[in-house]
């Protein structure tokens, strides 16, 4: 199976013509900077979240940055998330002074374990990191009571879940706000890198808008120290554009997954089925098992290619090996994952017979 284009994924000639129209219509303007490309695309996609503002971003790891920067967030405080993510959730809660908290993930979800986080719990605590993994959202209504209880701030890594449900509500729309990855090989992708604070708090969005752009209320003028973090306008003109077409693409792959799960409810594989009112979107159709090097090994040699999501635990990585947060910890079932995780091909046009394909070989590994 041949890797993907994700730059151009299901884009039509007439809606690539689109883009380029417009494109050339920016240059001849000289709107490169927050034109407003960038606003109708901010109020589409906050709309489209179920939520009043968006404002976008140079990265997704920009917008949860932008998003505790905002909200206050910073030295002395403690922001609790999951050590079954990628590092882009817990970066920016070191790049925002704070100190990272890390608990396990249940295993029979892969989603942070709410139990875990209660336990977590400390005076310094301030907020609670939700990351939607693979497309399927974290228990939202038991991490909404638990903050609500201990009057800590719920926010969303959605950066895999444009466009999931949960009981209802968009992802992006639960929490005080929520950031999101434009990266383009995500459900929602640029032609390039992007990404975008979604809250429906004025005072927030506002203040974000001002940090992201040196932190200035007019040119010249700065009231906070900011950065420069802007979505690209360009990146912008296709967004809008493939907005448009996400929830189809959405359901191809709830399709794909229900061909996966049909096809390998027989094989010797530990699989992840949607709950009832969590409506995933399956950015990744994630599998485990204690051969997993095998299996992929088979996979690689039949030509179709895999992931592994995430190979290392957040606290196992080089780079915090002196960070009292990851230091002589443990999370047992994160580790477990990362020994045992395997991501299967999944894209909106994998065909039924693909699917099989990979099934049959993931049947017949002993």
């Amino acid at each position: 199976m041949k890797r993907i284009n994700f730059a151009h994924l299901n884009l039509s000639p007439e809606s690539e013509n689109r883009i380029w129209a417009k494109a050339k219509a920016l240059v001849d303007r000289n709107g490169f900077i927050l034109d407003n490309e960038v606003n109708a695309f901010e109020e589409k996609f906050a709309s489209y979240c179920n939520a009043e503002f968006s404002v976008g971003v140079a990265s997704g790891c920009d917008a949860l940055l932008w998003a505790m920067e905002g909200l206050g967030i910073g030295k002395g405080d403690e922001v609790i998330t999951v050590a079954n993510t990628y590092i882009g959730t817990v970066l920016p809660i070191i790049r925002a002074g704070a100190t990272p908290v890390l608990v396990d993930c249940d295993p029979s979800t892969q989603q942070i374990d709410p139990d875990q986080v209660s336990s977590a719990i400390t005076p310094r605590t301030t907020a609670i990191v939700a990351v939607h993994l693979f497309g399927r959202l974290a228990p939202m209504n038991a991490l909404l009571d638990i903050a609500q209880k201990n009057g800590l701030l719920l926010l969303e890594d959605a950066a895999q879940a444009h466009g999931a449900l949960y009981q209802g509500k968009r992802a992006g729309s639960i929490g005080k706000a929520a950031g999101f990855s434009f990266f383009p090989a995500k459900n929602l992708g640029a032609w390039g890198d992007g990404g975008a604070i979604v809250t429906s708090d004025a005072a927030l969005a506002k203040k974000i808008q001002q940090l992201r752009n040196y932190g200035q209320v007019k040119k010249y003028v700065h009231t906070h120290i900011g950065w420069n973090s802007r979505l690209d306008s360009f990146q912008a003109i296709v967004l809008n554009e493939k907005l448009d077409f996400l929830d189809g693409w959405n359901n191809n792959r709830r399709q794909i997954a229900n061909w996966y799960y049909e096809a390998l409810k027989d094989a010797n594989l530990n699989l992840y089925f949607e709950t009832k009112g969590n409506e995933a979107v399956h950015h990744l159709f994630v599998v485990t098992s204690p051969n997993r090097d095998k299996l992929q090994e088979k996979l690689t040699e039949n030509g179709v290619e895999s992931g592994i999501h995430y190979p290392v635990p957040i606290h196992k990585h080089e780079c915090f090996a002196d960070e009292l947060f990851a230091k002589n910890k443990k999370f047992p079932f994160s580790e477990k994952q990362s020994n045992e995780l395997l991501s299967l091909p999944m894209h909106p046009n994998l065909t039924e017979s693909s699917v099989e394909k990979v099934s049959h070989i993931l049947r017949y590994v002993e």
